[in-house]
């Protein structure tokens, strides 16, 4: 299909291209297109597609390796076992960091035309529908169903993990280090808790962590707040290389004896995407549009990359 670019969101993994050297070239090629949270309007679409102009699209990042492996061969690429996959924007396939684009129809989603300019918060929010989708796979060892949640982190995928989880009927808390850009407002009027400071001070027990700041220390320290059968989800990244000193003996006994479980969880296949746009067409159109902090001219995309104080989620407007 021929899709016109609306919208671009930048991410940390966007940053971590542009100023560290993260990411692989397309074969053959001495430049990589970046983008891969995406948003556009059809312009051409095959007969049979699915697809019409005029929809409202998002591309789907990660693709199957040729291969391909036996996750990849069943539509589960974001569990691709042998590391050939190719990402939009990141890992040798161009992004959407452009005016037009195309993509094959079984890598675009429509959405909820209602959404509009909103629709650019796809891509993050199927990080965090995986996530909660292997959460709540998780919760089913547990004889009672967990409650309390704990996102750590009020960025955009923080913010989208507390959506989804209030959408669940969950008591969500939210932790982060300040409260600039009108974060506690956002996460009040969800009907969620907001705390600022140290995850030892926050005063809960939560039975689910969604950890959304990739700061390895953290992940520790929260085995000393959780519940019994606690589950703790790992979404963030960091670009750090600091060291730390813990003691893993005291951690692997404290996570045997209370049936704690940690895992990763990174990117999405088809059905995540669905399952976002279905957690964005039911959310409240004004809350989504108060994640955008700052639109920024696709002439001036460097200033997109850089992170100012009040920032939730920055965009570069591709028209």
């Amino acid at each position: 299909m021929l899709v016109r670019g609306k919208l671009l969101g930048i991410c940390g993994t966007d940053v971590d291209i542009v100023d560290h050297g993260y990411g692989w070239l397309p074969p053959g090629s001495d430049r990589l297109v970046i983008g891969h949270e995406s948003l556009g309007e059809v312009i051409e679409a095959p007969p049979g597609s699915g697809f019409a102009p005029g929809d409202l699209v998002a591309g789907i990042v990660r693709h199957p390796d040729p291969v391909p492996c036996p996750p990849c061969s069943q539509g589960n690429w974001d569990f691709c076992s042998n590391g050939q996959y190719t990402e939009r924007g990141i890992k040798a396939r161009n992004g959407f960091g452009s005016q037009y684009w195309r993509v094959e129809p079984e890598f675009a989603i429509r959405l909820d035309p209602g959404l509009g300019d909103c629709g650019v918060l796809m891509e993050p929010t199927s990080v965090v529908a995986k996530a909660w989708e292997q959460t709540d796979r998780f919760a089913t060892r547990i004889p009672v169903p967990p409650r309390t949640v704990l996102i750590t982190g009020a960025g955009p995928i923080g913010l989208l993990a507390a959506l989804l989880g209030v959408q669940r009927g969950l008591d969500v808390h939210v932790l982060d280090r300040n409260g600039d850009g009108g974060k506690p407002e956002l996460v009040a009027d969800l009907g969620a808790t907001f705390h600022i400071g140290d995850v030892a001070d926050v005063g809960i027990a939560p039975e689910v962590v969604i950890e959304c700041t990739g700061h390895g220390p953290l992940v520790f320290d929260l085995g000393e707040v959780t519940t019994s059968n606690a589950i703790i989800c790992l979404t963030g990244i960091s670009s750090g290389t600091g060291s730390n000193s813990i003691a893993t003996d005291a951690i692997n006994k404290q996570m045997v004896l209370e049936n704690t479980v940690v895992f990763g969880s990174v990117n999405a296949a088809r059905r995540h995407y669905e399952q976002a746009a279905d957690a964005l067409a039911a959310a409240a159109r004004d809350w989504l549009e108060r994640l955008i902090t700052r639109r920024v001219p696709m002439d001036d995309y460097a200033e997109a990359v850089h992170k100012k104080p009040d920032d939730i989620k920055v965009v570069v407007d591709l028209n």
